[in-house]
């Protein structure tokens, strides 16, 4: 199905839009903990309305749309083994464990905010899920909603408290944290991500309950037929595209307006409805492409490399933006948002070649080829 390979190109590259502004700010990883890295800021500066649409287009969104394009990959897998008459789910544990371990490789070497980890103990509950009767699946699905729902309610409000208290967050990463970053070798940073472990894993924790809803509703779009190339496909993706849009946008706009306080909300609730709408948009697209260019070719090799590409990115984000390389956010730090913005552009080309030059040679990627190797020893 060559629009999920499209559609995981894009989530990858649309991830690094986000995670570019935590590599690039004062503190990196741990800025994120003080200030909130990665959160959008407009003014009235065309850089500040640049930088602003940027983040938001991106925050949340293409998390949201990865994390359902995993539950699709556990659909496929599960109707794979089915077909097969395999015990389910058999051989994917291994598959799980392998990502969550090289989700702690990812977390401790390169950077903090993996999401691999989250995914790996959320496929292997959702893979026992899958078992169960459709209508377990759907209440499963509806309970893991109404507490994600609850825990954003919960920690809104504990925000609004804070700020009417005026005792709002912090001003952003401490003196030694930008330090470390700029000026501090290697180790340093891996002891501060063993240090802070806890505090730096906390995201999987708190969006706990929307990665498992999101694996579920990656499920039942792909058993709808929501990905397939009929006129089923194209109704489904039509729909998502106006109801994603049209309500999350909008949605979105109003948390983003709201300031700080409601950022949770419009990260982990109003963003994922986007999300639905970017997948209905971007197959739209696609089923009006009568002959794949570049673009297209390019995308759809990102997506069969996936997680080869996705740390590849944090990598060169890493070695770009960190005083152990070239120390772009220390020495740019007063040269506006367009140097992060270009270096996003820049890594995205990097991807976008790297990756169609390696499927010439290679039937996967060097983690994907890695990870089929032990899953068959």
């Amino acid at each position: 199905m060559p629009l999920l390979d499209v559609l995981r190109g894009v989530a990858i590259l649309g991830t690094l839009m986000t995670n570019v502004w935590i590599f690039a700010a004062p503190g990196a990883e741990a800025g994120v903990l003080k200030g909130g890295a990665a959160m959008s800021v407009f003014d009235s500066s065309w850089s500040g309305l640049a930088e602003g649409t940027f983040r938001f287009l991106a925050d949340g969104k293409f998390l949201s749309m990865l994390t359902m394009l995993f539950g699709v990959g556990l659909a496929i897998q599960f109707r794979s083994a089915a077909k097969r008459g395999r015990t389910w789910p058999g051989r994917y544990k291994w598959r799980a464990l392998f990502l969550f371990v090289e989700g702690t490789v990812h977390f401790v070497l390169v950077f903090a905010w993996d999401v691999l980890m989250g995914y790996a103990v959320v496929a292997l509950l959702v893979a026992w899920q899958l078992t169960r009767t459709a209508r377990t699946q759907r209440v499963l699905m509806a309970v893991a909603g109404g507490v994600h729902v609850a825990v954003l309610a919960l920690l809104t409000a504990a925000a609004l408290g804070r700020s009417s208290k005026g005792s709002g967050g912090g001003g952003g990463a401490s003196a030694e944290a930008v330090a470390l970053y700029a000026d501090g070798g290697y180790p340093e940073q891996i002891a501060f991500r063993l240090h802070n472990a806890v505090g730096l894993r906390i995201e999987p924790v708190v969006s706990f309950a929307l990665l498992v809803f999101l694996f579920h509703l990656g499920v039942r779009l792909f058993r709808a037929g929501a990905f397939a190339a009929d006129a089923n496909g194209r109704r489904i993706r039509r729909r998502m595209c106006v109801w994603g849009l049209g309500v999350g946008l909008p949605l979105n706009a109003l948390t983003a307006a709201a300031g700080s306080d409601f950022y949770l909300l419009g990260r982990y609730g109003a963003a994922p409805v986007v999300a639905i709408g970017y997948l209905g948009l971007i197959g739209l697209i696609v089923d009006r492409v009568r002959r794949p260019g570049p673009l297209t070719a390019g995308l759809g090799a990102i997506g069969r490399t996936a997680l080869s590409c996705y740390v590849l990115q944090n990598v060169l984000c890493m070695l770009a933006c960190y005083g152990i390389g070239l120390g772009l956010a220390a020495r740019w730090a007063d040269h506006g948002p367009w140097w992060v913005m270009g270096l996003w552009a820049v890594v995205c080309v990097v991807l976008f070649t790297g990756a169609r030059l390696w499927l010439r040679h290679f039937e996967h990627g060097p983690l994907e080829t890695v990870q089929k190797r032990l899953l068959r020893s």
